[in-house]
C-alpha cells in the first residue's frame, strides 16, 4: 500500500497539471509532425467510430422490429447485447489509444517531442534559478540523455513490422481477456462476483491486499458499470504510462527486473499522472491530439522521479541506482508551490546530493 497511497496518487495528478501547463508554454512543441499525424488519426478515428456504430444501429433496429411482434417489457437479452457491444467499443477496443500507440512504431515524432520537452524543462529550470549560484543547481537531463542510443529497447531494435505484430498480439490478448471477463460477469448467480474477484486478484498482485480488499468489497455493493469503468481506467492508465515512458526506457538500459522494480516503487504517482490523460485521450476527436501533450508532460515527470543521467558509458550502473525512488518521501510531502524544491542539491542541510555508485556526481 505504501507505493499506492492516496498522497502519491494526488501528487501524480498535480504533476499532470503542472507538466501540461509547462509543456504548453513551449512554442517548439507544436512544430512537430505529430499534431498533423494526430489530425489524420482523428479522421481515421471518426471513420472507425462510424463503422463500429453500424452494427449497433442495426441491432437496435432489429430489436425494435422484434418488439412489434414480441413483448419486450420483460426481456433482458436485448439490453445485454447492446450493453456488450457498447462495452466492447468504449472500454475494450480503445480505438484512440490503439491508433496513437501504433503511430509510435511507424514514426519517431513522439520520441522527438519527449526529447524536445526534456530540453525545455532544463531551460525552464535554469531560467527559474538564474539568480542563484550555478554550482548549486542540479545537473541537466538533456545533454547526456540525448547521447544515449535508442536501440537499447526491444521495441526499438526490432523491425517495424515485427514490433507492430507483437503489439497487436499483446493488444489482442488484452481485448480477449477483458471481453471474456465481461461475458463471465453475465452468468447467473456467480456473475456478480466475477468483476470484484478479478479486481481483487489484479490489485493484490500490484498494490497489495488492503486496497484489493477495498475494491472487492466496493464491487459487491456498487453497480457493475462502476467497477467495469474503474478496472478499465486502471489498466488503460498503466498501459498509457508505459507507452509514454518508452522514450526514456529505450535509452537508459534497464533490465526487465530493474524496470519492474522501478515501476513498482513509483506506481502511485504514475497512476495519478496517467489517470487524467487516460480520461482525456478517450474523449472523441480531441483525445489523440492530447497524446503529444501527454508525452511532453512526461518529460517533466521524469525530472521529478529520476536523477539526471550520467554519460552513456555509465548508464548500466546508473540504472540500478534509479530502481528505488530515494527522495520519494520528501517529494510527496512538498507543498505544490515548492514542487521544484528537490531539484536543488542543497536541500538536505546544505549537503550535495550524490548518487550511490557515482561519487561526486550531483543528482536531484
Amino acid at each position: 500500500m505504501a507505493n499506492f497511497e492516496p498522497n502519491a496518487i494526488i501528487r501524480g495528478a498535480q504533476l499532470t497539471v503542472v507538466g501540461t501547463i509547462r509543456a504548453l508554454r513551449n512554442a517548439e512543441l507544436f512544430k512537430y509532425d505529430h499534431f498533423r499525424q494526430a489530425a489524420l488519426a482523428v479522421a481515421v478515428g471518426v471513420i472507425i467510430h462510424v463503422i463500429i456504430q453500424i452494427p449497433i444501429i442495426g441491432l437496435k433496429f432489429i430489436i425494435w422490429i422484434a418488439s412489434i411482434f414480441v413483448d419486450m417489457q420483460e426481456a433482458t437479452w436485448d439490453d445485454t447485447i447492446l450493453n456488450g457491444i457498447n462495452y466492447l467499443n468504449k472500454s475494450v477496443l480503445q480505438v484512440p489509444f490503439l491508433l496513437m500507440t501504433l503511430m509510435r512504431y511507424v514514426t519517431p515524432t513522439l520520441d522527438e517531442i519527449f526529447m524536445e520537452s526534456i530540453k525545455w524543462v532544463d531551460q525552464t529550470y535554469v531560467q527559474k534559478h538564474k539568480a542563484e549560484d550555478p554550482s548549486t543547481l542540479r545537473a541537466m537531463y538533456y545533454p547526456n540523455l540525448s547521447q544515449y542510443s535508442t536501440k537499447g529497447s526491444s521495441s526499438s531494435s526490432k523491425p517495424i513490422g515485427k514490433s507492430v505484430m507483437l503489439f497487436v498480439q499483446r493488444y489482442g490478448r488484452k481485448v480477449a481477456m477483458l471481453f471474456g471477463v465481461y461475458l463471465l460477469s453475465l452468468l447467473p448467480v456467480v456473475g456478480r462476483f466475477v468483476m470484484p474477484a478479478v479486481s481483487f486478484y489484479t490489485f493484490k498482485q500490484n498494490v497489495g491486499t488492503t486496497p484489493a480488499a477495498v475494491i472487492f468489497g466496493t464491487g459487491l455493493v456498487l453497480p457493475k458499470r462502476f467497477i467495469v469503468t474503474f478496472l478499465h481506467t486502471y489498466f488503460a492508465s498503466r498501459s498509457l504510462m508505459r507507452e509514454l515512458l518508452e522514450p526514456y526506457f529505450c535509452r537508459v538500459p534497464f533490465t526487465p527486473e530493474q524496470k519492474r522494480r522501478w515501476f513498482k516503487d513509483r506506481q502511485g504517482v504514475l497512476f495519478g499522472f496517467a489517470f487524467a490523460f487516460t480520461v482525456v485521450i478517450k474523449t472523441p476527436f480531441i483525445g489523440v491530439l492530447m497524446y503529444g501533450v501527454a508525452e511532453a508532460s512526461t518529460a517533466y515527470l521524469i525530472t521529478k522521479i529520476t536523477d539526471p543521467p550520467p554519460t552513456p558509458d555509465e548508464g548500466p550502473q546508473f540504472a540500478e541506482t534509479q530502481v528505488r525512488w530515494r527522495n520519494k518521501h520528501d517529494f510527496l510531502h512538498l507543498s505544490l508551490e515548492n514542487i521544484d524544491r528537490l531539484n536543488l542539491p542543497s536541500h538536505h542541510k546544505g549537503e550535495q546530493t550524490e548518487s550511490p555508485g557515482f561519487p561526486g556526481k550531483k543528482f536531484s
